[in-house]
């Protein structure tokens, strides 16, 4: 930026302030461009914040952070061209919460500290990004170790040896906590990258609100413009035909053109039913990395690094043990659990011990037990007859896969209030008589085997541990 055009700019603001001329000139032009239901809703309640004559960056201030990030998607390109017909030293625009002091990164704050008209400014909106779920909080172990390494290295700065990136993992594994740290790690190598972070449910809801707004245009051009694209819970897209037409067309636009594409589910791309088989091609021709529940020991080195960031409490290691052993179902609520008894001695004053644990966690642990999903009996079936997952949804009907199908079935009416419909539809969408044929079968034979009833004793013995 020229130094005439950055006096130029200094004036004009200084001269106008947050109250006058300039910015309601802008302010007119704006209603009319965009409308004035959508103008009054998100434009109206802005304010001027500050300027930096260095950087040529103008702050404007919306009420709420909410409120910023939404203007910032959408009209930061408007924003910007319309400063700039009555300001040309306007070089970039970003919108702020005004409640709060906006946290700047090094790109951010660098024009001002040391001006130079070749420094690149960040014009782009920072994704909202959680502090603690970085690479440093997240513990590798047998049960993540490839989903933590492909995310470290799809983060780095060099070119990806595949994309997309796959994460697949059950609710509370970690795969939303790699995805920050993703996100967090590249804007470390890569400051100005444009980067997009959704869940399939908001992608859903932009893409119906561009259709009926007549803005499909712009949608397109916002997402494929992503340096790094991320969209997690897409299980949430099964059915939505449009939507998935969409998604495909910018899966391949991001890819082709060399951009980065990470997508999280709760399960692989082969068992997404109802989706186009184009897109589990597409999601399928990266690389897919599992993140399985977390075993005894690295529950013990996740709950010991979390200790380790408490200052305020002691936990001795029996608790740390007590935990490990009872909450194996996810990350979330092994954490969950010893922020809880953290927070109950920090309040009362009292002391983390055995007893303080069996106390304030029985509640916790029969609803934790009591939460058996169709998904975790078929898992633990399949460990103990030692088969493939997607045996549980095939067509085969030999002795070896039937009968461990069967018992599946049997004990997901026994340990879930699923009805057949469900049950059968968990099972490659076979017909509820099947499944009452299946559980009606292994009751009789539960009498008669001995040795079947002790395997079907052990896998319910290790699903309610």
């Amino acid at each position: 930026m020229s130094e005439a055009n950055r006096e130029l700019a200094t004036q004009l603001l200084q001269s106008s302030g947050p109250d006058a001329g300039l910015w309601r000139s802008i302010c007119q032009g704006l209603r009319r461009d965009l409308g004035v239901r959508a103008f009054d809703h998100w434009l109206k309640p802005v304010s001027f914040g500050d300027f930096c004559a260095m950087s040529g960056t103008l702050t404007l201030n919306a009420p709420t952070g909410f409120s910023a990030n939404w203007i910032s998607e959408r009209y930061l390109d408007r924003l910007l061209l319309a400063w700039r017909a009555h300001a040309p030293g306007v070089e970039a625009v970003r919108v702020v919460a005004s409640s709060v002091r906006p946290a700047l990164r090094v790109a951010d704050i660098a024009p001002c500290a040391t001006p130079t008209d070749n420094m690149p400014v960040r014009s782009l909106p920072l994704p909202q990004l959680d502090d603690r779920l970085c690479f440093e909080n997240f513990i590798p172990g047998v049960s993540n170790v490839l989903a933590c390494n492909a995310a470290q290295r799809i983060a780095a700065i060099e070119t990806p040896q595949f994309n997309p990136l796959y994460l697949r993992a059950s609710t509370g594994q970690g795969k939303t906590h790699l995805m920050h740290a993703i996100a967090r790690a590249h804007l470390d190598v890569a400051p100005n990258a444009n980067i997009i972070m959704m869940s399939a449910e908001k992608f859903m809801i932009e893409f119906v609100n561009a259709m009926r707004a007549n803005e499909m245009p712009a949608f397109k051009a916002r997402l494929r413009a992503a340096d790094l694209l991320m969209i997690d819970d897409l299980q949430f897209i099964i059915g939505k035909g449009s939507t998935q037409e969409e998604l495909l067309h910018t899966i391949d636009e991001v890819v082709s053109a060399g951009k980065r594409l990470v997508v999280a589910a709760d399960r692989a791309p082969h068992m997404l039913d109802g989706v186009d088989q184009r897109l589990l091609s597409r999601l399928g021709g990266g690389l897919v990395a599992d993140i399985d529940a977390p075993p005894f020991e690295l529950r013990q080195a996740i709950l010991q690094h979390r200790r380790d960031s408490i200052h305020r409490v002691a936990v001795p290691d029996d608790v740390l043990d007590f935990l490990a052993r009872n909450f194996t179902r996810n990350v979330r609520e092994l954490e969950g659990a010893l922020n809880k008894l953290v927070a109950f001695a920090s309040l009362t004053g009292g002391t983390v011990d055995l007893d303080l644990a069996r106390d304030r966690l029985a509640e916790t642990l029969r609803g934790t037990r009591a939460r058996i999903s169709i998904d975790d009996i078929q898992r633990a079936v399949c460990a103990h007859y030692k088969l493939d997952r997607l045996e549980m949804s095939s067509k085969r009907r030999t002795r070896a896969v039937a009968r461990p199908r069967q018992i599946a079935m049997y004990l997901a009416k026994t340990l879930t209030p699923r009805s057949y419909p469900e049950i059968g539809r968990k099972f490659g969408g076979r017909d509820h008589s099947t499944v009452i044929h299946a559980i009606k079968t292994i009751e009789a034979m539960r009498s008669n085997d001995s040795d079947m009833d002790g395997d079907i004793t052990r896998i319910r013995r290790a699903l309610e541990s």
